[in-house]
C-alpha cells in the first residue's frame, strides 16, 4: 500500500502544464515588462495565473497579508471549506514534483504561512484542518500551491475525496518533506 502511494516527484509533468496554461491578462509584452521590473519575481511565467496574482496583476484577487516575502496567500475561488486558502511561492515552480531537497524550507514556510492565515481568521483548531498539494496530473494550475482547508470536518463528500490525505492525487506537506529528504 505504501508503495502504491509513493510518487516520483522529479517526473516531468508537461501534459498537466500545457492543460493548465492560461491566457495572460495583458499583452505578453506588457506582462513580461512588468515582471522584468520586479526582481523578486524569479522565474516569472506570464501565462501562469498564479504568477500574475503574485505580481499583483490580477485585480480580482485580493492578496492576504503574508509575512513571508517569497510567498503570497489568497482565498481559493472554488472554496471547499469555510476557510480555503492557497499559499503560493512568487517564484514559478510547476508543482511538487519539481521540488528538490534544498527547497524543504520553502515547503515549511508555506505551512507556517497557512497556519498564520488561519489564526488571523480566528481558526486555531489545527487538528481540524487539512493542508496539502495536488500531485500531477491532478493539478488544476501548474504552479506549486498549498491548499489550506478548515474546518476539515465540514468538507463535502466530494471535497473529502478531492483532498484525501496522502492519496495518489493529494499529499500532505509532511509526506512531501519526507520524500524530499530521501
Amino acid at each position: 500500500m505504501a508503495e502504491e502511494q509513493e510518487c516520483d516527484f522529479r517526473k516531468s509533468c508537461a501534459d498537466s502544464e500545457a492543460a493548465a496554461a492560461a491566457e495572460p491578462l495583458g499583452s505578453p509584452s506588457e506582462t513580461t515588462a512588468v515582471a522584468a521590473e520586479s526582481p523578486e519575481l524569479e522565474n516569472y511565467n506570464s501565462k501562469c495565473v498564479f504568477c500574475r496574482i503574485a505580481a499583483q496583476q490580477d485585480p480580482s484577487t485580493e492578496l492576504l497579508y503574508c509575512e513571508n516575502e517569497d510567498l503570497v496567500c489568497f482565498k481559493d475561488t472554488k472554496a471547499a471549506a469555510p476557510h480555503h486558502y492557497l499559499v503560493v511561492p512568487k517564484m514559478h515552480i510547476g508543482n511538487c514534483r519539481y521540488l528538490k531537497k534544498d527547497q524543504i524550507e520553502l515547503v515549511e514556510n508555506m505551512v507556517t504561512v497557512g497556519k498564520t492565515i488561519l489564526e488571523r481568521n480566528n481558526f486555531t483548531d489545527f487538528k481540524n484542518m487539512r493542508m496539502g498539494f495536488h500531485v500531477p496530473p491532478f493539478c488544476s494550475i501548474s504552479h506549486l500551491h498549498l491548499h489550506v482547508l478548515a474546518p476539515a470536518d465540514q468538507l463535502s463528500f466530494l471535497s473529502k475525496l478531492v483532498y484525501k490525505v496522502n492519496s495518489y492525487w493529494f499529499i500532505t506537506p509532511d509526506y512531501l518533506i519526507d520524500k524530499l529528504r530521501t
